[in-house]
């Protein structure tokens, strides 16, 4: 069975829900694992108010017992505690005549899906039946089943971090980060960049952003280390690992561009400079670069996997910008919800859930098992067969 996730739920509804099928059985998750990446992702100087609501905890009620997984699909779960204020608002089964004593939502904001999703959905009436399920609020359901991915990878020796590289227009690290380079990165920081000694004078461009009712993007860095080689396909051209990747880190709400290594900057080099040579070392063959960031036509190479995401400013701005009531077509200013400022800090940890997943879903396909134990017996064996032409620090099984 194929490794597969789908989300449900609303930002002010009851709660967010993640269904993950095809986990193997066998695999002991910590719960203090997902809550911790969930409280990651809450995390960071800048967010708005409604990080002081909610305190993100999972519920798994199904596919886990004795904190093993069964090979069945898992339902995660994770309550709304601002739910309490917006049950009226939110109330699945209300009737017209209490819908129409709502205030509804009419001027789309620029940037957000306000205005495509009403054409789309035919909800030009009431744009929060667009914005209460587009709104960012649904990445804590995909970083709860990205904590359960990244907990199969670590049993094969995956490990992955992430940290903010530039932030407002300030950049922090000329070209892709390096697994050295994020670990700079502190989680208790305010704002998780790779330069701690600059933290203060970004945390002084977000406040005089919020003083002046703008919003600030910026850069995230993710890097995966301990990835087999021969992770995707390059035989057909959905299968390929970077395009893989590409696809559910844009998926990330306002991430507007994608960077595979050192894929913008190689565009503008020679090939001689471009590219990584290969080379004979102690234990496999390696790398004296890492340009391609882990992925060459396609499939993982051993080395590295690097990726940047490159986030616009949120849409929802405190001094909204011009827009059209729906309902009259007269011009208007959008509507303003409660928002952050910068929410760069959480992206890192949303991507890293993105990687996770696609990451986790490719070694399924490639090393397959209905359970944990036959993952790691199918990946020990290719280590062996890899041998001496594997990439260096591969070719040892490991637990």
């Amino acid at each position: 069975m194929p490794l597969e996730l789908i989300t449900a739920g609303e930002s002010h509804g009851r709660e967010l829900v993640a269904v993950l099928s095809g986990i193997p059985a066998g695999l002991r998750l910590d719960r203090e694992g997902i809550d911790r990446e969930l409280s990651r992702r809450q995390h960071g100087h800048g967010r708005g108010g409604r990080q002081k609501i909610e305190r993100d905890r999972v519920e798994v009620r199904a596919g886990l017992r004795d904190s093993l997984t069964l090979g069945s699909p898992l339902l995660l779960a994770i309550a709304n505690r601002d739910w309490e204020n917006w049950s009226a608002v939110m109330d699945p089964w209300a009737v017209d005549a209490v819908k129409a004593a709502r205030r509804r939502l009419t001027a789309p904001r620029p940037g957000h899906a306000d205005l495509a999703g009403a054409w789309k959905y035919d909800h030009a009436a009431d744009l929060r039946n667009v914005l209460e399920r587009a709104s960012a609020r649904e990445t804590a359901a995909r970083v709860a089943a990205g904590a359960v991915c990244r907990q199969l990878l670590a049993s094969c020796g995956v490990e992955i971090r992430s940290g903010v590289v530039a932030l407002g227009g300030v950049e922090l690290l000329a070209g892709p980060p390096s697994w050295a380079d994020l670990e700079r990165a502190d989680d208790a920081a305010p704002l998780r960049t790779v330069a701690p000694d600059r933290e203060a004078e970004l945390v002084a461009a977000v406040d005089a952003a919020r003083h002046a009712g703008e919003t600030l993007g910026g850069v995230v860095g993710v890097v995966a280390r301990g990835v087999p080689p021969g992770l995707g396909s390059y035989a057909r051209w959905e299968e390929r690992l970077d395009g893989r990747l590409a696809q559910a880190v844009m998926a990330v709400q306002a991430v507007k561009a994608v960077a595979i290594g050192a894929g913008l900057e190689a565009a503008a080099r020679p090939g001689s400079q471009a590219h990584d040579p290969i080379v004979p070392g102690r234990g496999g063959l390696r790398r004296s670069s890492n340009h391609a960031g882990g992925v060459e036509a396609g499939i993982s190479n051993g080395e590295e996997l690097v990726v940047r995401a490159f986030m616009k400013p949120i849409a929802t701005l405190r001094e909204p910008l011009p827009s059209v009531d729906l309902a009259t077509g007269a011009a208007a200013r959008a509507a303003y919800e409660r928002s952050d400022v910068t929410a760069v800090p959480a992206c890192g940890v949303i991507v890293e859930a993105a990687v996770a997943f696609v990451l986790a879903q490719a070694l399924l396909e490639k090393f397959g098992g209905d359970t944990v134990a036959d993952l790691h017996a199918a990946l020990g064996a290719y280590r062996v067969r890899l041998g001496s032409l594997g990439p260096e620090g591969f070719t040892a099984p490991r637990g």
